[in-house]
């Protein structure tokens, strides 16, 4: 697979990942399968998807767990991400980004993802009750210590503070700033995808401009891009999209002519190219500081992400894309 570098120390990683929440996390609990997820993450290893993205809050802890089973037999195969920053109660997820949690935090996530140092850690969001700087130098002490190669900050997404009359990515964009200041910012990870494009406004520009890997997280729009999905068919109650406003019968139907622009694309590259390849060929194509994390727990899946690598997109096809409706049914 094509590699791509992640910040100014050039961490190389394939140019399609895989995003591993979904084997513990916000989809379909009923399907998750431990030795099947094990599976899917070996075959994205043999593939090239070197990068594996998880966080502690992910299960909680039980996606960590996961991956060390198979960083134990392969770790110089993977590219490890993981987060910190987010505790998971009952009902509720909270903020802590307390200097002596965080460090607590990575020696639990060292653990449970049975190695010796995290490639990149991500602060997965801020603690209002904490300034961020305080945060990210403890952060950067584990990279001092060791422990940690690289730092990285999760975008605050839609529905994140937003006031009216700012763009949705200006609380990241303030973050990043002062984050800087104390340690360099390695990668940015934020929704990327056909139907969710804000990104590319400002926040991947910053990027671009510093050097600054990419993390493109949702690019295949929480499976939506990939044409497999029916309207109407619903969701289990502990899937993210069962409350998603974008998944409601009424507004997957309303946002079909985006899939058929996709379809239609795939079939000029061939019958075997899909919908979601031509989704991530799209994200791919945007820079080449991006890198595509499609999130699944199926190998059959894994495999056909990887593969989107080697789907190169015309100025025609780029075009057509830019040429879609927008999705309907936004957070705002």
């Amino acid at each position: 697979m094509e590699r791509r570098t992640i910040g100014a120390g050039a961490l190389g990683v394939g140019a399609v990942g895989l995003g591993c929440m979904p084997m513990s996390w916000a989809y379909n609990g009923s399907r998750q399968r431990g030795d099947a997820s094990l599976r899917t993450v070996h075959r994205a290893l043999d593939l090239g998807s070197t990068l594996l993205d998880t966080a502690d809050m992910y299960g909680p802890f039980t996606n960590e767990l996961l991956l060390g089973r198979v960083l134990k037999e392969r770790r110089a195969d993977a590219f490890v991400s993981t987060k910190v920053g987010l505790l998971v109660g009952e009902q509720h997820i909270v903020a802590n980004g307390r200097p002596g949690y965080v460090k607590r935090a990575c020696d639990a996530s060292l653990r449970r993802l049975q190695t010796d140092v995290i490639d990149l850690y991500q602060l997965h969001r801020a603690d209002p009750e904490v300034p961020v700087e305080e945060t990210w130098g403890a952060m950067a002490e584990l990279v001092r210590a060791g422990k940690v190669r690289a730092l990285g900050l999760c975008a605050v997404g839609a529905r994140g503070g937003r006031r009216s009359g700012t763009g949705m990515h200006d609380t990241t964009l303030r973050q990043l700033q002062r984050v800087q200041q104390v340690f360099p910012v390695a990668a940015v990870e934020a929704e990327l995808s056909v139907w969710s494009p804000q990104a590319l406004r400002a926040l991947l520009p910053w990027c671009a401009a510093r050097g600054v890997g990419f993390l493109a997280a949702m690019p295949l729009g929480n499976g939506f891009l990939t044409g497999t999905l029916t309207p109407g068919e619903g969701f289990e109650r502990d899937d993210v999209r069962a409350r998603h406003p974008r998944f409601t019968a009424e507004m997957m139907a309303a946002n079909q002519p985006i899939v058929a622009g996709l379809r239609r694309i795939a079939r000029r590259h061939g019958e075997r190219v899909t919908p979601a390849q031509v989704a991530l060929a799209w994200v791919l194509a945007q820079g080449r500081h991006v890198i595509a994390l499609p999130g699944t727990k199926q190998e059959r899946w894994a495999v056909e992400n990887a593969a989107a690598a080697e789907v190169r997109l015309t100025e025609e096809d780029l075009t057509e894309v830019s040429r879609l409706p927008a999705a309907q049914g936004s957070w705002d």
